[in-house]
């Protein structure tokens, strides 16, 4: 049984996580994990970019650095949190589960997301200039051309992509790896979301200095980013569930399509980047019903997949129990 024992701190601290995740709010800048990775990002990105060649030739010198400065700051990231786990065990497993899901929470954003999305439909139905304004806040897309149709789709679409990037894939590496493997994801996803684009992005060029960023951040959420599309199918009923994986392909990048699919097959709506991708292009236009039924849907997908992670580990915990006695 010690194995069981031991899996209950993770398990529960998921769950008062997640718990906290809608009773609190987000701490303070100065003490946010998330935060610090953000400013090592920047402090190190401005570092690249004063040495990224010009033109779009290929840049390995670039490459490598960008790649030494990524393992550095994921150093940064993985000591204290390894130590944090280390102290962690230390503790009855009741204190351990607390303090795991306490620690775990500013890695979560689900409340943020859902507020910012909530925010880009009430400025919405102000007018069309403030849902682009808000909107350009949880985007890198240029919004200035978008129609009201096209601002909402935007923000579902982001509400579907972090949800795998915000909450189901922090969660699936704190299964994994605990408060380490947590870590490392909402590193991995922010340093790409601050250095993984191509050519040239707000005035720096990125090519070949984030390209490690980018692929890094692949192979972390490759995983995660299929639990969250068939788990949001699942929750939705198992809706259109065999036509997820051609719709999920209709992206350019290996990830994202796979939740943003998902959340259009599953509330019926069509989600476009125009000339890009079209998501579901049979599906209906959104309306701001859609965006509360999102909602609904990705809270009702974080408690889905947690209940199975917990059912599968305790599976096998339980079977490595069985042989060792």
């Amino acid at each position: 049984m010690r194995a069981v024992e031991a899996l209950l701190p993770v398990w529960l601290g998921m769950a008062v996580a997640l718990r906290r995740v809608h009773a609190l709010g987000e701490p303070p800048p100065r003490w946010h994990p998330v935060v610090w990775m953000g400013r090592y990002l920047q402090y190190a990105g401005a570092w690249l970019q004063t040495r990224t060649r010009p033109g779009n030739a290929a840049d390995q010198p670039s490459f490598w650095r960008g790649a030494l400065a990524w393992w550095g700051g994921l150093g940064l990231v993985l000591i204290p949190a390894s130590l944090l786990q280390w102290l962690l065990w230390q503790l009855p497993w009741f204190m351990a589960a607390l303090l795991a899901g306490l620690l775990l929470k500013p890695l979560l954003a689900w409340r943020l997301l859902v507020q910012e999305v909530l925010a880009v439909e009430a400025a919405l139905a102000l007018s069309l200039d403030a849902g682009r304004q808000q909107l350009a806040r949880i985007v890198s897309r240029d919004v200035q051309q978008l129609d009201a149709t096209q601002v909402r789709e935007s923000a579902l679409e982001s509400l579907a992509e972090n949800l795998n990037d915000s909450v189901i894939a922090p969660l699936c590496w704190f299964c994994l790896l605990g408060l380490p493997g947590a870590a490392l994801y909402r590193y991995a996803d922010t340093a790409d979301s601050m250095w993984g684009y191509r050519g040239i992005y707000r005035g720096q060029r990125w090519e070949w200095a984030g390209k490690w960023a980018a692929r890094a951040d692949d192979v972390l959420a490759w995983l995660p980013a299929r639990i969250t599309a068939w788990a949001l199918l699942l929750a939705a009923g198992w809706h259109s569930a065999k036509q997820l994986p051609a719709q999920a392909r209709q992206t350019p990048s290996p990830n994202s399509g796979w939740p943003m699919a998902a959340m259009a097959l599953a509330l019926g709506i069509c989600l476009r980047k125009p000339g890009v991708y079209t998501l579901n292009a049979a599906g209906n236009a959104p309306q701001p019903m859609h965006v509360a039924h999102a909602i609904r849907l990705g809270q009702r997908t974080i408690w889905l997949t947690v209940a199975c992670a917990a059912t599968v580990t305790m599976a096998l915990a339980t079977g490595a129990w069985m042989v060792q006695a």
